[in-house]
């Protein structure tokens, strides 16, 4: 035998397996456009007129609540127009007055209810524009271009060739034999200045050219020369070499005075 369990004063409880009944939410439209739809036309007209009154001047004292009122002007309206048409008679004359009558209708619903929102539209557009008022100091602040990297030289320490052999980062010596550099393993460099410098792993090795402005490159990773007309050796990077017209432009990686990337 189950127990009794007593309820409080003004508590309903709802039984789990029976839960109440729920009527569609579009039902009471349905209702409201059949009825207007079976009375006279011009007993509609004032329901629908004073709907629209009741959403004007916002009574607090009506029971409707202003959704309601909108719900029963949208379905209420072709309702009446169903009333009219059946007024008018099917005939050609009677379809025509009851499209002018929609046409009429609708245009002065739509004006309602943006007349209605007119305040919420007003605060959506304040918003926004305090929202970008806000941003516009952020954004003016904001950097236009990609943060700048300052990169710091190495200087360039020319070495003189002629005072004796120098000894090469790579292995071996670097010796000045005649009017030409000669390389550690075999093979010489002319038509340069006896003077070089090379980065700290000995990778690249500059030497200035004999009888005009400009500077030799030696890739001794890659076996590559290049000789650069026009350009002198502003300092080093990472252990890439950096140069530069003059003294009035910024110095460039090698990458971009050759055109392409020169790393493995």
């Amino acid at each position: 035998m189950a127990a009794h369990v007593p309820q409080r004063p003004g508590v309903v409880r709802l039984d789990p397996a029976h839960p109440p009944r729920r009527w569609p939410s579009w039902l009471p439209a349905a209702l409201w456009l059949l009825l207007l739809a079976a009375l006279p036309w011009w007993l509609g007209l004032p329901l629908l007129l004073a709907c629209a009154g009741m959403l004007l001047w916002r009574a607090q004292a009506w029971p409707w609540s202003p959704p309601a009122l909108r719900r029963a002007l949208r379905w209420g309206l072709p309702g009446w127009l169903l009333a009219a048409l059946r007024a008018d008679g099917l005939d050609a004359l009677g379809w025509l007055m009851t499209l002018l009558a929609a046409l009429v209708g609708f245009s002065l619903l739509v004006l309602l209810e943006n007349w209605l929102d007119r305040a919420r539209s007003r605060a959506a557009a304040q918003a926004a524009q305090s929202d970008d008022q806000a941003e516009w100091p952020q954004l003016a602040l904001r950097p236009v271009a990609p943060p700048a990297n300052i990169i710091e030289l190495d200087p360039v320490c020319w070495q003189d060739l002629r005072a004796g052999a120098l000894a090469d980062p790579l292995g071996g010596t670097l010796a000045w034999q005649g009017d030409a550099l000669a390389l550690p393993g075999g093979g010489s460099v002319a038509g340069v200045e006896p003077r070089c410098a090379h980065a700290a792993d000995g990778r690249w090795l500059a030497l200035p050219l004999r009888h005009q402005r400009g500077v030799l490159l030696l890739d001794r990773r890659r076996g590559e020369r290049y000789r650069l007309r026009g350009w002198h050796l502003a300092g080093w990077h990472a252990g890439q070499p950096w140069l530069a017209r003059d003294d009035e432009h910024a110095p460039l990686a090698i990458a971009h005075v050759l055109g392409r990337d020169v790393d493995d």
